[in-house]
């Protein structure tokens, strides 16, 4: 008998002896001490064998079911999500990036402290082999780093991958502990607000072509928010945590936000309002010409920097076409640390509610504001971030933007209306009785080498019908349907699967005239 087997029959006679002493009036001290022994025996046995005989013992009642914040995607949902992601990189090469790709988990010093109040979401890790390690929280602080430590000064890269956050997930709305990222990020030294435009002109591309509905892309920044916090009389050292709170305006109505400044963070009553007064507004170029008239904001270089580039930028911003998809709106606040100059973000929009004060502080012209229902792209500039990161402290200025791809999957996946293609299968080869299989795979192994996706049945002696049905659900466009008339004559059938018309085509030429069939879809 082995030492495993040994174990295995010591477990199930202390279990007979547990049960029995539960079923007579043992004393409880007597209950407890061989239950006990019965664990003790079964944490031997997880030891020996890496657990596994272990779980099979104690999960016999296992629930099986996805963590807490993730899912299962199956082909469909598979297929959708990568249609999103090759309209996603097009945009993205398009603007001439190119990509890399950093761990799935970094030290934890990495990524701590550039994240403010969030950075209690980060997933920690357990010492490995005297490593404290983290999962990455977002790919920003990672390519800091990468550009950081190469001692890369110029780059326009994108990247695409999951990200770890200990958050309170919302399935529905698209919001997961585990998820993907998308980000395009440009990093160098460049003359004031062309990256940053083209950002923009990234976001409002890529919404553009997933079609997900209206949409608005929030400018603001940060240099002006802290001009705007000094003005109204917050103390330097609350900038950040009065930020934060300003960054949930798109969640929560300016009272709730008032209230959390006073009583939690213990800003005087009378100087929240006077920041109330500024997240109130958005606009345009009058925007910018308002604030630049401000008596405060003129006293106070930083924001005068910010005003600047404001302008700057929604000129280049309506060069490149943009100019009605994009707001200067001062209750964007994004509470991440890192960020230094320009931030946006793209939300989109939902039905008319109360009206806004515009730039000129009246009510907007329009008759109702439109409201937004979720951010689904957000980023701006970090020019202080990747110094953190290089041996000598060199700067290396960057603005990016993140494309929240989940959300937009959740969207498009509730809007979708008819069965997504799960394959890229362009021709299948049928037989129209039996015997033919031997054809069959010479026919399909002719088509694979010359390129084609093509597929057929596993079973030698498929009914027609079948075969023909299969084609239909799956949406493969063409068939090549077989028969010992039609090959003694060296034709085969080429069917066309939606409109169900045949055509006999000679073998000799049949990859040919596949090409040019399906040239023209």
């Amino acid at each position: 008998m082995t030492e495993k087997d040994l174990l295995l029959a010591q477990i199930t006679a202390q279990g007979d002896a547990v049960r029995k002493l539960k079923s007579s009036a043992a004393a409880k001290e007597k209950i407890d001490e061989e239950v006990a022994k019965l664990l003790a025996l079964k944490a031997q046995l997880k030891d020996l064998d890496g657990g596994g005989q272990a779980a099979e013992v104690g999960n016999k009642n296992l629930v099986l079911k996805t963590a807490k914040g993730t899912r299962d995607y199956g082909p469909e949902s598979m297929a959708l999500r990568q249609q999103i992601f090759d309209k996603v990189i097009a945009v993205f090469k398009k603007h001439g990036a190119e990509t890399i790709d950093t761990p799935v988990f970094e030290l934890k010093e990495v990524l701590t402290g550039k994240y403010g109040d969030d950075s209690k979401l980060i997933y920690d890790l357990k010492d490995q082999g005297g490593e404290i390690l983290a999962l990455r929280y977002d790919l920003t602080v990672p390519f800091a780093r990468f550009v950081g430590m190469g001692n890369v000064f110029h780059i326009r890269r994108y990247h695409i991958a999951k990200v770890y956050r200990r958050d309170n997930p919302s399935m529905t709305k698209g919001r997961y502990r585990e998820f993907y990222q998308c980000d395009f990020d440009i990093a160098g030294t460049y003359d004031p607000m062309l990256p940053d435009a083209e950002c923009v002109k990234v976001v409002v591309e890529i919404l553009s072509s997933l079609d997900i509905g209206e949409f608005v892309v929030k400018l603001n920044h940060r240099k002006l928010l802290d001009g705007m916090f000094e003005a109204c009389g917050v103390p330097a050292d609350k900038f950040r945590t009065i930020c934060s709170s300003v960054d949930k305006l798109d969640k929560s109505p300016w009272e709730e936000v008032r209230r959390e400044m006073i009583a939690e963070k213990g800003l005087d009553a009378s100087v929240a309002d006077r920041i109330g007064e500024f997240v109130r507004l958005s606009g345009g170029v009058e925007l910018v010409d308002k604030l630049a008239e401000d008596e405060n904001l003129k006293k106070i270089k930083p924001a005068l920097e910010g005003i600047a580039d404001m302008r700057l930028l929604l000129q280049y911003c309506e060069i490149f076409g943009v100019k009605d998809q994009i707001v200067f709106d001062l209750s964007l606040a994004r509470g991440l640390d890192y960020y230094t100059g320009v931030i946006y973000e793209a939300v989109l929009k939902a039905e008319p509610t109360t009206p806004k004060v515009n730039g000129g502080g009246k009510a907007s012209s329009k008759d109702e504001e439109e409201v937004t229902v979720g951010s689904v792209a957000g980023g701006g500039r970090y020019d202080n971030l990747v110094g953190m990161f290089n041996p000598k402290r060199k700067q290396v200025p960057c603005v990016g933007v993140s494309i929240g791809v989940e959300r937009i999957f959740s969207i498009l996946e509730g809007k979708a209306q008819q069965k997504v293609r799960t394959t890229e299968v362009e021709v299948y080869v049928a037989s129209a009785h039996k015997g033919l299989h031997l054809k069959r795979l010479e026919v399909l192994n002719t088509l694979w080498n010359a390129g084609f996706k093509a597929e057929h049945s596993y079973k030698l002696n498929p009914k027609l019908l079948v075969q023909l049905q299969y084609c239909e659900e799956y949406q493969i466009p063409y068939a090549i349907v077989l028969g010992d008339g039609e090959l003694s004559r060296g034709v085969v059938k080429l069917r066309e699967i939606n409109s169900r018309k045949e055509e006999e085509i000679p073998l000799e030429s049949l990859a040919e005239e596949l090409r040019k069939r399906l040239a023209v879809q």
